[in-house]
């Protein structure tokens, strides 16, 4: 398992150019929808929302707020992950429930829980930069997408390179409170692509690792 991992890994790169005749299949796109959804966040409070963009019109639009790059255009599937502007006393109330629901709890038995979370992110150090914590827990899920694309043989690109304000008002974002975080067009390598098989550039194992026997 461990050879089939790292090949994987090895294979993946930052797509330039998508086959825009390739489409991932439904049961493969359902099972990379249910990898995001499970992916970790602090205190699980999941501040994001999965965008995924297949109209062809729309990902043409898109273009000129990607600074003109066609992966957004070409690939199969467009995820944009946006994060909450705000995030409030009422984002922890909904998830203590569903967390007392899911484990058949009480509510009452997680007012620690509820507090805890209050006095860090909504009234304390983080809640001065809601939205910069919450980029940072995006890219957690961009982690586990891109992990997860590469063992299904799915190539995708995360791209920073994009105006947030422009994907905000051409995906409704703004008027939900939420804003266009990163993202990462997922599909098919095109043959035409010379980065594919382009020596990956990784520092040595004893400059990146180090231990703490």
């Amino acid at each position: 398992m461990d050879d089939i991992l790292l090949e994987k890994l090895r294979w993946r790169y930052a797509t330039k150019v998508f086959d825009p005749e390739k489409k991932i299949p439904e049961n493969e796109w359902a099972a990379l929808e249910e990898a995001l959804i499970l992916t970790p966040s602090s205190y699980g409070m999941q501040p994001w929302k999965f965008l995924v963009v297949t109209n062809q019109e729309l990902k043409e639009s898109l273009i000129p707020a990607a600074y003109k790059q066609r992966q957004v255009a070409d690939c199969s599937h467009l995820l944009v992950i946006a994060i909450p502007k705000e995030i409030g006393k009422d984002d922890v109330e909904k998830l203590a429930m569903a967390t007392a629901e899911a484990r058949g709890q009480e509510p009452a038995t997680l007012d620690f829980f509820r507090k805890m979370v209050i006095g860090d992110i909504i009234e304390g150090p983080r809640s001065k930069d809601p939205i910069g914590w919450a980029k940072l827990q995006s890219y957690i899920a961009l982690g586990n997408f891109m992990t997860s694309a590469a063992l299904l043989g799915i190539d995708c690109c995360p791209m920073e390179g994009f105006v947030p304000q422009m994907f905000d008002e051409a995906l409704g974002l703004a008027e939900k409170g939420y804003t266009a975080s990163v993202l990462c067009p997922a599909g098919y390598r095109s043959d035409s692509d010379k980065y594919a098989t382009a020596p990956k550039v990784r520092y040595e194992r004893e400059d990146l690792i180090e231990y703490f026997d």
